[in-house]
């Protein structure tokens, strides 16, 4: 079935049979926010790290179906999220149009031929999704294996973020080389981002024909550029992506997601995306009325706080009456009656702090058209029993009785 076909095929469903995210994604109305976590599959998890030790290789990991099934697996079958994730990377396609690369254990991604010249585009090509067929076997084996209980997520990196590993060679923490060829390669720059527009658009609708309900673009280092740069060097290849997977998968939403993202809030609304990433340096109120009611909006509770000691607790329960004017005893109860059969004090506390963030990003995003996930990707060594939380706490939650007024303009939390 092409993804025309499933298309029509979608339409003649009804809405209640798509899964939660892809109908908060859509703003139709959802019961509670559905929840899933960036990086949910991955080094924090125990059963992830003992099958990484028989497998080093991370390439071989991502790109071999059985593993990236069983890893993409591991977070579904331990805290039944409702979105699966691919197991992979943004890097993945490079090979299928005429970029290899390499991972290393120290410096991470590695690409020894650079394209900062006109005679390095020439080793680029029309993407070959043959050479990607894990990737969509991996996808049809998801989506049957959780059928319509999850979403099944794929994604794709921004043109700008891949160039970014392709003209550097690799990850940087200044930009400089890709930064000075706006001005010293302009044309050279706009080939390659022009090349890789069409090249992950057609990827996407590969990933869209193999499964994945919903795709999120990580435009990571996005937010490297300025607001007025990023309007010339990057918001035109996201849109210009959206558009093309729009004509073919008018119904599958997209979101959009840039670490840093703050200031670039309004101009993101205007690449056409379904929903908008919002990381956790962005207040979800603020978020939330910069963007309006007509977007959705994903995030954004910080990852750290599930590291977050007593201290931090109480300076947020001190903080929150002054900004939400709810009183801070009836939280302390809601969160406590979630917690009360957690064996460790401590631990609990800890659980406060998150539960609590929790709830007021929820609060603050309102009943319709809200993706709850992180800020960004779950940190190494998070416990496992607080991402358990995070999902128990999602699905413990009813619009119905959670807000007083059902819209999204003023929520009001009743506890």
């Amino acid at each position: 079935m092409n993804c025309e076909t499933s298309s029509i095929h979608i339409l003649l469903v009804r809405a209640d049979h798509y899964p939660l995210l892809v109908k908060a994604a859509r703003g139709d109305p959802v019961s509670r926010p559905p929840a899933w976590m960036m990086r949910q599959a991955g080094r924090y998890m125990a059963v992830y790290k003992k099958l990484a030790e028989k497998y080093p290789s991370f390439r071989e990991r991502s790109e071999t179906t059985d593993l990236i099934v069983e890893i993409s697996l591991q977070p579904w079958k331990a805290f039944r999220p409702d979105g699966v994730i691919i197991f992979s990377d943004i890097l993945t396609p490079l090979p299928a149009f005429g970029i290899e690369f390499d991972i290393e254990e120290v410096r991470g991604p590695v690409i020894q031929s650079p394209i900062r010249s006109e005679e390095g585009l020439k080793t680029l090509h029309p993407i070959d999704l043959d050479r990607l067929q894990f990737v969509g076997e991996s996808l049809k084996l998801l989506h049957q294996e959780v059928g319509g209980h999850a979403a099944v997520l794929g994604f794709v990196g921004a043109p700008w973020t891949l160039a970014t590993y392709i003209v550097e060679g690799g990850t940087t923490r200044t930009y400089t080389t890709i930064k000075s060829m706006c001005h010293t390669a302009p044309q050279v720059l706009r080939t390659l981002l022009s090349h890789l527009t069409q090249a992950i658009a057609d990827y996407i609708v590969y990933q869209v024909e193999s499964g994945a309900h919903c795709i999120q673009i990580f435009d990571s280092w996005g937010g490297q550029l300025p607001p007025d740069m990023w309007e010339r060097w990057s918001k035109p290849y996201i849109k210009e992506i959206v558009n093309l997977v729009k004509k073919k998968c008018p119904e599958t939403p997209i979101v959009l997601y840039i670490n840093g993202n703050g200031g670039l809030l309004e101009r993101m609304i205007e690449t056409g995306v379904d929903v908008i990433g919002l990381d956790w340096t962005v207040d979800m109120a603020d978020g939330r009325r910069r963007l309006g009611s007509g977007i959705g909006v994903q995030g954004n509770v910080d990852p750290a706080y599930l590291f977050s000691p007593l201290p931090a607790l109480t300076e947020e329960i001190q903080r929150e009456p002054r900004e939400g004017g709810m009183g801070k005893r009836c939280y302390i109860r809601g969160v406590e009656a979630l917690t009360l059969d957690l064996p460790s004090k401590m631990f609990r506390l800890h659980l406060f702090l998150f539960m609590f963030q929790c709830l007021r990003v929820v609060r603050c995003a309102g009943p319709r058209r809200h993706i709850l996930n992180l800020g960004h990707g779950v940190l190494v060594g998070t416990p496992e029993e607080a991402v358990a939380h995070f999902f128990e706490v999602a699905r413990s939650l009813n619009f119905d009785t959670f807000f007083q007024n059902q819209t999204a303009k003023d929520p009001k939390l009743v506890v």
